[in-house]
């Protein structure tokens, strides 16, 4: 039998490729998506604006490098056959300016802008600035205060528009503390002890990351820079060295006893208590942070209770066991944590 114009198959038509500026596109408005990401290009810092600003030159240089070969290409191209004749000695002044005179002073104007900006990330505040020690983990961040008893975690208060000295430290692999609107990587090296410093010029909270793989949950080991006035960041250390709020409801004060007499103060310190672990993050005012588990998931009471239960299926590996709460108990445990601010 045979087939007819209409019955025979058509060749299949050849599928076109997406062009390189259409992919460009795309990967810009990929780019554009992840509008809750720090950006060092949206610097809220002294440190950060000095990376922006070499970033930003670093860019022009490159767009005015990439036009000028463009041009210079269009022009091969469209008087390549013509019938001017270069005289001799054009093309080696041509080469030498453009090809090395012209990237030799670019390069030593960037290689000083750059000196000049490393110099100014490299001078520490002065010796009476506020110190703050951070102590990495895997996988949270320990926060402490020159001067003061108490601890908080994954969060680290500031004052606005004042330098404060950051003490850096590992408690077990490599670390790298980064704040992307604030202040570049500084690497924490076991061993040894770091230091660096943060400055916000208005009050916000800026979210930092560990930019180190260390393990498992590398990517849940965020904290939050908490820029705040003087007077607000004098209250909160006030509170660290102050017992942790005392319960005030029948269901808060069942939760302490849970608390201090289970399993949870051999690892967790709350000022106050008699629950004075140092294996795990102090809790004194766990009620009030921004997340559990260094980023992992919000800190709402759902979450809380998931994580007492069973921390291992919100972030596995960390190094808290199931706890054995009695099923009872768990409402009001999760009511005393919540009320601690």
């Amino acid at each position: 039998m045979r087939r007819t114009a209409e019955t025979a198959p058509r060749p299949a038509r050849r599928q076109r490729r997406p062009g390189p500026m259409l992919l460009l596109a795309g990967l810009l408005l990929l780019a554009g998506c992840s509008g809750g990401s720090p950006s060092a290009l949206n610097p809220q810092g002294t440190g950060a604006a000095r990376v922006n600003g070499l970033w930003w030159l670093l860019f022009w240089i490159s767009v005015a490098v990439f036009a000028e070969v463009m041009a210079l290409l269009a022009w091969a191209l469209v008087f390549r056959r013509g019938t001017a004749r270069v005289r001799h000695g054009q093309p080696l002044r041509f080469v030498t300016i453009a090809g090395a005179g012209l990237p030799f002073i670019i390069l030593v104007a960037v290689y000083g802008v750059g000196l000049r900006d490393l110099a100014a990330l490299g001078a520490g505040p002065g010796r009476d600035a506020l110190t703050v020690e951070v102590i990495g983990h895997q996988w949270w961040w320990e926060v402490r205060y020159a001067g003061r008893s108490g601890a908080t975690a994954n969060e680290i208060h500031i004052p606005v528009g004042e330098r404060v000295k950051v003490r850096l430290r590992t408690d077990d692999v490599l670390h790298s503390f980064w704040v992307p609107q604030l202040m570049p990587k500084t690497d924490l090296i076991s061993g040894e002890t770091r230091e660096t410093w943060l400055e916000a010029r208005q009050a916000g909270s800026y979210r930092g990351q560990c930019a180190e793989y260390c393990g498992t949950q590398h990517a849940h080991m965020a904290f939050l820079v908490v820029a705040q006035p003087r007077a607000d960041f004098d209250a909160f250390l006030d509170r660290l060295d102050a017992p942790a709020r005392a319960p005030q409801t029948d269901a808060e004060r069942r939760g302490q006893q849970t608390f201090v007499q289970g399993t949870c103060a051999a690892c967790h310190s709350i000022r106050g208590t008699g629950a004075q672990g140092r294996v795990g993050p102090d809790l004194s005012n766990v009620g009030s942070r921004w997340s559990i588990g260094a980023g992992a998931v919000p800190n709402d009471a759902g979450h809380l209770g998931g994580w007492i239960a069973n921390s291992q299926t919100v972030k596995p590996g960390n190094a808290m066991p199931p706890q054995p709460v009695d099923a009872a108990r768990l409402p009001d445990l999760i009511a005393y944590l919540r009320s601690l601010e």
